[in-house]
């Protein structure tokens, strides 16, 4: 179990420390990893490319860990996630543009660890939130 946790906290610093090598080294070569968007990957490259995405649309992007459950192989974190958009954010369907905007949301991940190496991840957090709070939605009518 010491292990479990000891690869999880080593990224979520990496991550805080937008450290990509680290990432890339934690994320296993032939990871499973599901996101919201119906993003996959297959690949550690894959995987830590989607955390970089994020980094360099939020350059001072940050994840605090809030609460955490073990149970081996798996380690499931609740998480804040925050940081201020001025760069691009690649998505699926477009990129979207630096908004100036900071952003401070809730998410979960999963994460199942084998030999020190994330071999599968999941995470989830609400994407209409994150588009509202980047200003990415029209304003409601009023009556």
């Amino acid at each position: 179990m010491t292990e479990i946790k000891d690869t999880a906290a080593h990224f979520v610093s990496a991550f805080n420390a937008h450290d990509e090598k680290a990432l890339n080294t934690l994320h296993a070569d032939h990871i499973k990893f599901e996101a919201p968007g119906g993003f996959k990957a297959n690949t550690s490259h894959e995987a830590t490319g989607y955390a970089m995405n994020w980094l360099k649309a939020f350059p001072n992007g940050k994840m605090t860990v809030q609460h955490e459950i073990v149970s081996a192989p798996w380690i499931v974190q609740e998480v804040v996630m925050e940081g201020t958009h001025t760069g691009p954010l690649e998505s699926p369907n477009a990129t979207v543009h630096a908004t100036h905007k900071k952003v401070v949301s809730k998410g979960v991940q999963l994460l199942r660890i084998e030999n020190a190496k994330i071999v599968e991840t999941r995470i989830y957090f609400d994407m209409l939130d994150q588009m509202a709070q980047l200003g990415l939605l029209p304003t409601p009518a009023t009556v």
